[in-house]
């Protein structure tokens, strides 16, 4: 039987380490530019060598996402996307990639809006394995935190490079099996460079406060960047990068992006 939710996400992570590698995240959004070409990234993602898909759930307010995710959220609400075609691709996906972890990356609003207990259970039943909410802080998470444990999903929480070390404590405890830390203040978005010291300082107090990996993600989208992340975290997330691709329908340079990072993901150097 395959496994889902918490030990879904647990048992890739542990397998990731054994070989010695580190994890490739990717971030698309449902239906965008299509519904139709996002299900075609989605499938080009995974099959070069995604090893913990996020799932994009448009709103109309994207406050973390920088222009643009921020326009992939309003064209896929423009195409008229819903829970419906979101669970619907997220069962699709499923039924063909049985053994990766899907995180649905979605706000607040949406799972409120819907009920907390509805929300879970039905992205559980339609192949989801856990939820990434950017907007909910670890103070207020506790009622999503026991909906989720109630029915085995992964909640994961976000930490930065102002987390102060007792926030930072406090995301430990309720964040299930992995840790998204953003690498800088801001959007997400491409950039030419990033603060690797700050980066490397935070994460480091981080290893020495929680026991759990930690993924960085905001502003990746190169292999040299890639390889500099990885090198101090157990993987990396990339999202404007793919998206802006995916949004242009450059699908083979979408499939020629995700297998440069992965590559970057499986050097020698990273064994640990």
């Amino acid at each position: 039987m395959v496994s889902f939710g918490k030990k879904k996400l647990s048992e890739k992570l542990e397998k990731l380490t054994k070989s010695g590698t580190k994890a490739l995240v990717s971030y698309l959004m449902v239906g965008y530019p299509t519904l139709e070409d996002s299900l075609e990234a989605f499938r080009i993602v995974l099959r070069e060598g995604t090893d913990i898909l996020e799932i994009g759930f448009p709103f109309s307010d994207p406050v973390a996402d920088g222009p643009t995710i921020q326009r992939a959220h309003e064209v896929a609400l423009k195409n008229g996307i819903t829970s419906k075609e979101v669970f619907r691709t997220s069962t699709i996906l499923r039924d063909e990639f049985k053994n990766t972890p899907f995180l649905l990356m979605t706000y607040y609003n949406p799972i409120f809006k819907a009920g907390l207990e509805r929300f879970v259970k039905l992205a559980k039943d339609n192949g989801i394995d856990g939820f990434i909410v950017p907007d909910l802080p670890p103070e207020e998470c506790e009622e999503l935190k026991n909906v989720c444990e109630k029915e085995s999903m992964a909640l994961v929480l976000l930490a930065s490079p102002t987390s102060t070390e007792r926030r930072l404590k406090l995301i430990c405890q309720y964040t299930d099996e992995l840790t998204y830390f953003v690498s800088l203040t801001g959007t997400t978005g491409e950039r030419e460079s990033l603060p690797l010291e700050r980066l490397r300082e935070k994460l480091s107090l981080y290893r020495k406060l929680c026991p759990k990996p930690v993924v960085v993600g905001f502003g990746i989208s190169k292999r040299e960047q890639a390889i500099e992340i990885a090198k101090m975290s157990d993987g990396v997330v990339v999202g404007s990068a793919l998206v802006k691709l995916c949004g242009e329908r450059r699908f083979k340079e979408l499939a020629e992006k995700v297998r440069e990072l992965k590559e970057s993901m499986l050097l020698p150097s990273y064994s640990t």
